[in-house]
């Protein structure tokens, strides 16, 4: 059995001093109720607007502030385009401001760059940083190549992700692939904290020339006319005006390409007072682009897919509950047998996560409040000292 040592004058007097700066405390909150009423409304207004307006999230970012730049390069070789777009642009963001590193890869057409800038800088700062260094290397890059930034999110952003599968196997992969980028992506980027809705799986529809080599030297016509021949031909232009009893009537050219019969009249020279149409030295259809991937859904087969990437800093909570709600507008647009179905959604992640930390929490509160009626002293105990042994009837 322990038994608690005397208590000296100056412990006392030392506790005494702690407690009349906590006295002075609840005496000021007792004489100002009204004061004390109004910081709490504020305080507890402050905490129900956190609580409301804080990014619910089951995965942490903790990824760096970068921005992607990307360009398309067609039909060059990767030692190339590392050459003459990764390298001269590259070099350029070593310069800028904040920047910690910038990574270059090189692939078959297409060129990436990372550039990674220190950790709390403004995401959109950094973004119009890259825009501005960017201007001032086009003019070095070669003719036609563009670069663009991707889109503002980062890798933790990937949230929601469907599939567009068609029941009564009316519409093929190109078809569903139009439906996914002509209806779905546009009007799903217009939902609230969207940056990208990125297409997977079917193809890409396009116009296909597949020239006869034996048909182009028999009328002397090298590849690069033809090309320059489509290219001409796939434009409007525009002319001036003339009047007519006080009538205005514009002049125009009208070339878009909009079917095949448009392309295959195409004249690529007049030979002897005939002339040469494009049909008569290739075979114009309609075919689907080179892909690199494919979606796959249950063992069923190929189907036509969707992204939904978050923008930096967005609630993914209500991001995919409005992903949820434009969906269901835009079902009855859809055509007869072709639906979506729901493959990825972080949100029931988030709901369990969200879930399982309240009740940690109240688990805590509930813990730390049953210790504190516990261990901590009675009122009338002038010592308040965890250090000591206490045995007056209160503490006791």
């Amino acid at each position: 059995m322990i038994e608690a040592g005397p208590i000296s004058r100056s412990e006392v007097t030392a506790a005494g001093n702690s407690e009349t700066l906590i006295d002075r405390i609840i005496e000021w909150s007792a004489r100002n109720k009204f004061l004390v009423f109004i910081l709490t409304i504020f305080a507890l207004a402050a905490g129900f607007y956190g609580l409301i307006h804080t990014p619910l999230d089951a995965i942490p970012d903790l990824s760096d502030v970068q921005v992607i730049v990307y360009t398309e390069w067609e039909g060059r070789s990767p030692d190339l385009v590392e050459d003459q777009i990764t390298y001269p642009i590259s070099s350029v963001f070593i310069a800028a401001p904040k920047v910690k590193f910038v990574r270059g890869e090189s692939m078959f057409g297409k060129s990436f760059i990372y550039v990674v800038f220190q950790d709390g800088t403004d995401i959109y700062w950094a973004r119009s940083r890259v825009i501005e260094y960017l201007n001032s290397v086009r003019g070095s890059l070669p003719e036609g190549v563009n670069p663009t930034i991707g889109p503002d999110a980062t890798g933790v952003g990937w949230v929601y992700e469907y599939a567009l599968v068609d029941d009564s196997e009316k519409h093929d992969l190109a078809q569903l692939r139009s439906i996914q980028d002509w209806n779905l992506r546009y009007a799903l980027s217009s939902v609230k904290g969207v940056a990208e809705v990125a297409p997977v799986g079917g193809f890409v529809k396009q116009y296909q020339v597949d020239l006869d080599p034996n048909a182009l030297v028999a009328y002397n016509i090298p590849v690069s006319e033809v090309v320059n021949a489509i290219k001409m031909s796939n434009a409007d232009v525009g002319g001036k005006i003339f009047e007519v009893a006080t009538t205005e009537y514009y002049i125009r050219g009208r070339g878009y390409i909009k079917k095949i019969e448009d392309i295959e009249n195409i004249v690529l020279k007049v030979q002897n007072g005939t002339p040469v149409y494009l049909k008569n030295v290739a075979n114009v259809h309609l075919g689907g682009d080179i892909r690199r991937g494919v979606a796959e859904l249950d063992g069923r087969g190929e189907v036509v897919g969707g992204i939904i990437v978050m923008r930096y800093g967005e609630n993914a909570l209500n991001v995919i509950d409005g992903v949820k709600k434009k969906l269901e507008e835009i079902k009855a647009s859809l055509p007869d047998g072709v639906h979506v179905v729901t493959t990825y959604d972080r949100s029931d992640l988030i709901k369990r996560a969200s879930k399982k930390a309240s009740s940690s929490r109240w688990f805590v509160w509930f813990f730390s409040g049953t210790s504190a009626q516990r261990w901590w002293p009675s009122s009338h105990c002038r010592s308040r000292s965890f250090f000591r042994s206490c045995r007056c009837g209160g503490c006791m």
